[in-house]
């Protein structure tokens, strides 16, 4: 891995400057990639699941990689165009010249998860090359059909100088991790999102951190509950759970937390009227994180926590070989339990009660920062306390995700959630070196106000004009 680093940086380093032409190729090439892979690459994810729906695949993964890799293909040209920033007066009228001209900065290190394999390495790969730079990809191991195939595909289309995927376990991860990259992105859980900058540290490589964490949903007196719970149980089954963005824990107004209850029930069983053999139900990725989400169920259990399991077709989902687990909805929960304390990324959903929207601010803002939260009314008042009173990665008004989707918003989280942003133009300016340069002028303006010496009243003068007074 380390001689592909350095045949990848010298390489890029030899083609400055990148052109648009070099960088709308690799894009192309990417989308490509995957347009022309699609069966194959959604065949890769159901055996790596178990089962996952073919609908949902292309909806997350290939159209959730298509729109950035298009973006950046139309948008590249505009991104590239150097920036003119201010100049002091009179310094401008004299000549002097400042700008911001965007880099490439090198070779740039993905660290991609198991839930969205395929979007999570080629979404950030749109503004990667985008920016003119070369990649290499560790793809998670708990997903090894569809990271094998990520592998093929990469090499039959692109030069390892140019794109590098590297598959294998968990010493792989820790060599790749440790790799003096110019810039490193790692989404995945906040306990490895600590490793990895560590890791990254001895190397001062900037990262962005991806990192998930409890995302909130706040649900205003004023909302529409029908289609609020509507769209809750479409967020949070999605993946079955498994979406670093899905709502983590409702809050909710004490006087509508039964017909919230009822109305997320409702709206489970009229999008999975059956779960075990239901081809819209998404498997869990593995036994061992499905027993993960069995012991939060069972510590919120012994601890007080009233369950429901929303399993309309009542049936065995413990059968030898199935992963799947139905949506759990947990009331009367305390902070002792795990299931508050660690993210859930499953179908587990908390409930907790609120009598006015200060005490969610203030349950909300006693916690990490969270990657989403989302609020639900019509309350304009409310929601702009909320908005104002707490702090988070991103936010959606009246649904849930949406806002990581939106390839024109930053995407990024804030303390435990994660660090920097992506997507866009700002996935751009990520993964490129802004190099501001400044052009002075052919006259000695320096010395025509006397600031340099001999200084003497001219200087004062200068300096006093520049200083100026303080404001009243």
């Amino acid at each position: 891995m380390r001689a592909t680093l350095e045949r990848q940086r010298a390489a890029c380093m030899a083609e400055l400057p990148v052109s648009a032409a070099i960088r709308k190729d690799r894009l192309r090439r990417s989308l490509n990639l995957v347009l022309e892979n699609e069966d194959r690459l959604v065949e890769a994810l159901s055996e790596d699941y178990g089962h996952r729906s073919p609908i949902q695949s292309q909806l997350a993964d290939i159209m959730g990689t298509v729109k950035p890799l298009r973006q950046a293909l139309t948008e590249v040209e505009r991104w590239m165009k150097p920036e003119r920033r201010k100049v002091d007066l009179p310094l401008w009228l004299l000549g002097a010249r400042a700008r911001v001209e965007y880099q490439p900065k090198g070779v740039v290190g993905v660290i991609s998860p198991w839930n969205f394999p395929v979007f999570l390495t080629f979404g950030p790969l749109a503004e990667i090359f985008a920016a003119g730079n070369r990649a290499m990809v560790k793809p998670s191991e708990h997903t090894p059909a569809t990271a094998a195939l990520m592998r093929e595909l990469a090499e039959a289309a692109f030069d390892e100088d140019e794109l590098a995927v590297f598959t294998g376990g968990v010493e792989v991860g820790k060599a790749f991790s440790q790799l003096p990259f110019d810039h490193l992105i790692f989404t995945g859980s906040t306990a490895l999102g600590r490793e990895i900058q560590r890791a990254a540290a001895s190397n001062l490589v900037p990262t962005t951190l991806e990192l998930g964490g409890k995302s909130p949903a706040i649900i205003g007196s004023s909302a529409n509950l029908q289609r609020t719970c509507d769209r809750l149980v479409a967020g949070k089954l999605l993946n079955a759970g498994q979406v670093c963005l899905a709502p983590d824990y409702l809050l909710v107004p004490a006087a509508h937390e039964r017909a919230i209850i009822e109305g997320l029930q409702a709206a489970a069983a009229a999008m999975y009227p059956s779960i075990h053999d239901n081809p819209d139900f998404c498997s869990l990725i593995n036994a061992r994180h499905r027993e993960r989400l069995r012991g939060l169920v069972d510590d919120a259990r012994d601890k007080g926590a009233e369950l429901t399991v929303v399993n309309p077709g009542g049936e065995t989902l413990d059968q030898p070989g199935s992963n799947k687990m139905a949506l759990h909805l947990l009331r009367e929960v305390t902070s002792d339990m795990r299931v508050m304390q660690e993210e859930i990324f499953g179908p587990v959903l908390p409930v907790i009660t609120y009598e006015r929207i200060d005490e969610a601010i203030a349950y909300i803002n006693a916690r990490p920062r969270p990657l989403g939260l989302y609020y639900f009314g019509e309350d304009q008042a409310e929601q702009t306390k909320l908005l104002e009173r707490t702090i988070a990665g991103g936010v959606t008004i009246n649904d849930v995700i949406y806002h990581g989707v939106t390839n024109d918003l930053p995407f990024g989280g804030v303390g435990e959630s994660g660090m920097g942003a992506y997507h866009g133009f700002d996935g751009f300016r990520t993964f490129s070196h802004a190099k501001g340069i400044y052009t002075q002028p052919r006259v000695d303006l320096a010395k025509l106000a006397g600031l340099v010496p001999p200084y003497g009243d001219k200087s004062r003068k200068s300096l006093e004009m520049q200083i100026g007074k303080p404001e009243r």
